[in-house]
C-alpha cells in the first residue's frame, strides 16, 4: 500500500517537474513591463529578463534610478517614470507601453513597486498613515493593471503581481499587511476572470528578504516618528521598554533577511517564461517551511505563536 502510494507521488513530482519546465518559444519578441525598478526585485528582473533576450519595459520612480539601470542593460531594455500613486502617470506610461508593443500586445505585466513605511503598532497611526502605503501597495496595482488590462489580453499574456507571506500571515499593524492581503484577492479575483481570455495570473509571495522595504534604518525612523506623534496616554501604555525592544527587532531585521533576490527573481521568471506556471510562488526557505504552514494553522494556534513571540507592552494584563 505504502510502496505504491510513494509510486503515484513520485509519478506526480515527474509529470509537474516536466510540466513546468516547458518555456514559451519567441521569448525574444515579448515584451514585459515591470513596475519598481529602482532598486530590489524588479531592478534585479529587469536585468535577468534582459540577459534572456526579451524585450524590457521597466518603470523606475526617479531619473538616477532609470539611468542606473540602462547602465547595467542591453539597448533592447527601455526605461519610463512611473508614479503608481498617479493616474496621470499611469495613463502616460500606458500610452508609452502601447507604442511600442503595438498589435503584439504586452505578455508580461509585473506588478513590483511597494512600499512598508509607514508601518507599526495600528494604534500609534493615523488614517493617512495606512492610505500612504495602501496607495502605493494596493490601488497602484490595481490601477496599473486595469489600465494595461487590453495590452495583455491582446497577448493572451501573464499578470504577476508581487505580495507577501504577510499577505498570509498578520505580523503587524499598519497597511502593509492590509495591502498585501488585497492583493491576493485582488490577483484571485483577477485569474478567474481573465481564464476566459487565455491571460494568467501569478502570485509572488516572498519571505523576507534584503530589500529597501526590509531596511532597518528606514523601519526604526518610520517607528520612532509614529511614536512621537501618539497621545501620551498611549506612550504610558506601552512604555519606552517596548519601545527600545521593537527598535532593537527592527534594526536587526535586515541582517536576519536573505540576501539572494534571485531566488524571487526567479520565481518571477519562471511565471513569466513557463508555459504552465503556478498560482502561487512562495519564494524563500522561511516562507515555505514557517510562515505559509503557520497561515495553514488553526488562528487559536497561530495568534499564540505571534503573542508568544512578541514584545508585550508595558500596561499589558
Amino acid at each position: 500500500m505504502w510502496l505504491y502510494l510513494v509510486a503515484l507521488v513520485g509519478l506526480w513530482k515527474l509529470l509537474r517537474l516536466f510540466r513546468e519546465r516547458q518555456v514559451v518559444s519567441h521569448l525574444q519578441d515579448k515584451y514585459v513591463f515591470i513596475t519598481g525598478c529602482d532598486s530590489g526585485f524588479g531592478n534585479l528582473l529587469a536585468r535577468q529578463l534582459d540577459r534572456r533576450g526579451m524585450r524590457v519595459l521597466a518603470a523606475c520612480l526617479t531619473e538616477e534610478g532609470a539611468e542606473q539601470l540602462r547602465s547595467k542593460t542591453s539597448d533592447r531594455l527601455e526605461t519610463v517614470i512611473l508614479d503608481v500613486t498617479k493616474t496621470e502617470s499611469i495613463v502616460a506610461a500606458t500610452q508609452w507601453v502601447q507604442e511600442r508593443v503595438g498589435s503584439r500586445g504586452l505578455w508580461g505585466l509585473v506588478n513590483n513597486a511597494g512600499i512598508s513605511i509607514p508601518s507599526g503598532p495600528n494604534e500609534w497611526m493615523n488614517k493617512q498613515n495606512f492610505a500612504s502605503v495602501l496607495d502605493v501597495n494596493l490601488l497602484g496595482v490595481i490601477e496599473v493593471t486595469l489600465n494595461m488590462l487590453p495590452l495583455v489580453r491582446k497577448a493572451r499574456g501573464r499578470v504577476v503581481n508581487v505580495s507577501s507571506i504577510m499577505g498570509r500571515v498578520c505580523f503587524g499593524g499598519g497597511g502593509y499587511n492590509i495591502s498585501k492581503y488585497g492583493v491576493e484577492a485582488f490577483s484571485d479575483s483577477l485569474r478567474r476572470e481573465l481564464s476566459y481570455f487565455g491571460v494568467k495570473v501569478a502570485i509572488i509571495e516572498p519571505g523576507f528578504f534584503q530589500t529597501v522595504v526590509t531596511s532597518g534604518a528606514r523601519l526604526s525612523s518610520n517607528v520612532q516618528m509614529l511614536w512621537d506623534q501618539t497621545s501620551p496616554e498611549v506612550r504610558e501604555i506601552y512604555g519606552e521598554k517596548y519601545l527600545a525592544s521593537y527598535l532593537k527587532m527592527l534594526n536587526g531585521l535586515h541582517q536576519r533577511c536573505n540576501a539572494d533576490l534571485t531566488v524571487v527573481t526567479d520565481c518571477m521568471e519562471h511565471a513569466l517564461t513557463s508555459c504552465h506556471p503556478r498560482t502561487r510562488y512562495s519564494a524563500g526557505w522561511d516562507a515555505k517551511l514557517f510562515y505559509l504552514p503557520l497561515s495553514y494553522m488553526p488562528t487559536f494556534i497561530t495568534d499564540a505563536i505571534i503573542h508568544w513571540a512578541s514584545e508585550k507592552p508595558e500596561k499589558a494584563l
